[in-house]
């Protein structure tokens, strides 16, 4: 009884909120204001706030959450362990399956490995690219400012 009463009051109280938001021509946030004064209005009409104050002080209902809250803990710790292991079982065991028969026998790969002289083909001298020396500053560097100073110049500073 004094939930609804409580609940009536908001709504009336928003509603005449809004109808001074209105009246100083803000439309829009008058709207928004009115929706959100007849949402009590609308629990009370429903009965949904006397179910509220029934379950609220209910131990069954209040054990119950807390059966929700357990489940849901271990819901997510499964998850976790799931994401750090990479998957579930099933997915793992495919993924394993798929290396398996991907997986190249060691003998295979042998001959690309080139002769056993100590170095690889990469970094014989035969193999290397001539590089070109590198290109020194034609003006120890002073042509590198040139530009800021004329922006500074410009600018009087």
């Amino acid at each position: 009884m004094i939930a609804e009463t409580v609940c009536s009051a908001v709504a009336v109280a928003g509603l005449g909120i809004a109808a001074v938001t209105a009246y100083r021509k803000r439309f829009l946030a008058a709207t928004r204001l009115a929706a959100y004064a007849l949402v009590p209005a609308g629990l009370v009409m429903t009965g949904a706030v006397k179910w509220v104050v029934d379950t609220a002080f209910s131990p069954t209902a209040w054990a119950g959450f807390g059966v929700l809250a357990i489940a849901w803990l271990l819901f997510m710790t499964t998850r976790a362990v799931e994401r750090r292991r990479g998957g579930t079982r099933k997915e793992r065991r495919a993924a394993a399956k798929a290396a398996k028969r991907e997986a190249v026998a060691p003998a295979a790969s042998a001959p690309s490995l080139g002769q056993a002289t100590g170095r690889s083909p990469a970094t014989r001298p035969e193999a290397q690219p001539a590089t070109k020396p590198a290109s020194k500053p034609t003006s120890g560097g002073t042509d590198d400012f040139s530009d800021i100073e004329a922006i500074l110049k410009k600018h009087g500073i």
